[in-house]
């Protein structure tokens, strides 16, 4: 079957691959469309698999929530040059992904890729996107919020966001939910308080706390207290609600959230960053 110039520009516009390869996929399959753009898939299967070791630090991180503000999500797509990471139309397949994540509420990352858009599953659409551009285009990763009140930021450029959850709803809630999730994306605690960081990790921190403090010189005796110390000075800096809050450094954010609420807590907060 003879293969025409507007076949040809017909599945390229269908699929956005260039044109010698829509040429050579209508060959293949004789004419046949359907058959031509799962050859290009399975082209685009192909370059994926080629370019799973290479290295995808550039891309987009969005961040929204419900209307309700019930739920929130975080989605990061990676991708290996900013200039991919900038174009339009990455950017609105990002969003197109997070508006997905939000309308099914969606709390995994395995759950999300296996969503139809479009027709077609996000995992495949990663992989297409992959074929058709020639770099390595992945979810790596995505995180949900569930709560009785969810707020999302986003920092300029998209490299960084951040949602936030909160245990109840005040007349000032929206004000202070985007303070904390910038203070979240500003300070990348690791968790809300001590009680919620990994035990494992507290003994290790404790343990290079001691080793340092044994190099120092510091009498036997005196090492578990100093070491402890160390340990609390780490909670300060890197637990959200112990964290000095930006606007106020005079102040935590623990403190901060109580001023405004005695009983207004944070539950569970998730941030995300290119390159981190």
């Amino acid at each position: 079957m003879a293969i025409t110039a507007a076949d040809v520009n017909k599945l390229r516009t269908m699929t956005g691959v260039g044109m010698m390869d829509c040429k050579n996929a209508l060959v293949e399959a004789n004419g046949d469309f359907d058959k031509a753009v799962e050859i290009l898939r399975k082209k685009g299967q192909k370059v994926a698999a080629n370019r799973a070791d290479r290295e995808a630090n550039e891309g987009f991180v969005f961040a929204q929530v419900t209307e309700d503000k019930a739920f929130g999500s975080v989605v990061m797509i990676n991708c290996e040059s900013d200039f991919v990471g900038k174009n339009d139309d990455f950017i609105n397949f990002v969003k197109s992904v997070s508006d997905i994540s939000i309308k099914n509420r969606v709390a995994t990352r395995e759950d999300l890729l296996k969503i139809e858009l479009d027709g077609m599953t996000i995992n495949n659409h990663l992989t297409d996107l992959t074929g058709k551009i020639g770099e390595k285009i992945e979810m790596s990763r995505y995180e949900s919020v569930t709560s009785e009140y969810v707020a999302a930021y986003n920092h300029n450029g998209n490299r960084l966001a951040a949602v936030v959850g909160f245990n109840k709803t005040i007349d000032n809630i929206q004000e202070i939910a985007h303070d904390v999730a910038m203070q979240v994306a500003a300070m990348a605690p690791i968790a809300i308080n001590p009680e919620g960081v990994d035990k494992e990790f507290v003994e290790k921190e404790l343990e290079i706390a001691r080793e340092l403090t044994r190099q120092e010189g510091k009498p036997e005796d005196l090492i578990e207290k100093i070491a402890q110390g160390k340990l609390n000075r780490f909670f300060k800096e890197n637990t959200l609600v112990n964290q000095e809050f930006f606007k106020d450094t005079k102040t935590t954010v623990g403190d901060f959230l109580k001023s405004n609420d005695k009983d207004l807590e944070c539950t569970s907060f998730a941030r995300l960053q290119l390159g981190a």
